[in-house]
């Protein structure tokens, strides 16, 4: 039986591939610079945010002058709040949660989902939400699922995880978690909803009301 459904963050809640596009094209927005020098920038710390061994306001001098230009770290939280959520996915996640519990795994930098579980209310809908760089473990190790099947108190075969990328899936799936992959380009909803139910998960669809509509 499965209890526990878990999202990745960017790519399925969110209509960006990553999180790091989301920032970048803001920020090459915002200054003026051009999107490959931004990344250019924060790529030697991208390992280190994403598990929790930096912050931004740390690296924020490195980042300037690798751009070469002064940038005010406040673009950074204007660059987080323009984060795009995916609202159909989070529509399912509403109607999961009237038979399931939902939560959320991501690979993600701690000031980005610090300020992205205020600004979207996450925690009202989500629990656990595991980050790894709370977590110190990225989805390329079992310690990130571990944590967040412990914290939803199931055992593998009781979950699933969602994600937009195959590699992410891979030790999900070897450790007996149901393991989808959800094509991020596509944003077919009705398929992830057949592949849930073919899974056994059960969703109530008067919790959206637009849903409900359309069928």
């Amino acid at each position: 039986m499965i209890r526990t459904i878990f999202f990745d963050y960017d790519g399925v809640l969110t209509t960006d591939k990553s999180g790091s596009l989301t920032s970048f094209r803001y920020l090459s927005e915002a200054s003026g610079l051009p999107f490959s020098v931004i990344n250019a920038a924060f790529g030697p710390h991208m390992g280190d945010l994403l598990t929790g061994k930096t912050s931004h306001a740390h690296i924020w001098p490195a980042v300037c002058e690798a751009v070469g230009k002064t940038l005010d770290i406040g673009l950074l939280t204007r660059a987080f709040e323009s984060t795009p959520p995916n609202l159909d996915m989070f529509s399912l996640a509403r109607q999961l949660s009237a038979q399931h519990s939902v939560g959320i795994i991501t690979d993600n930098n701690k000031d980005r989902m610090d300020h992205l579980r205020k600004h979207q209310a996450l925690d009202e809908l989500f629990d656990p939400i595991v980050v790894s760089a709370d977590v110190g473990s990225s989805k390329h190790g079992p310690g990130i699922f571990g944590i967040a099947l412990r914290r939803a108190g199931v055992d593998p075969g009781e979950s699933v995880f969602i994600d937009n990328s195959e590699p992410n899936l891979v030790v999900a799936r070897a450790l007996g978690m149901h393991a989808v992959f959800h094509d991020d380009e596509t944003n077919d909803m009705d398929a992830l909803r057949k592949r849930l139910a073919s899974l056994g998960v059960r969703m109530d669809t008067t919790r959206d009301p637009t849903f409900a509509a359309r069928h």
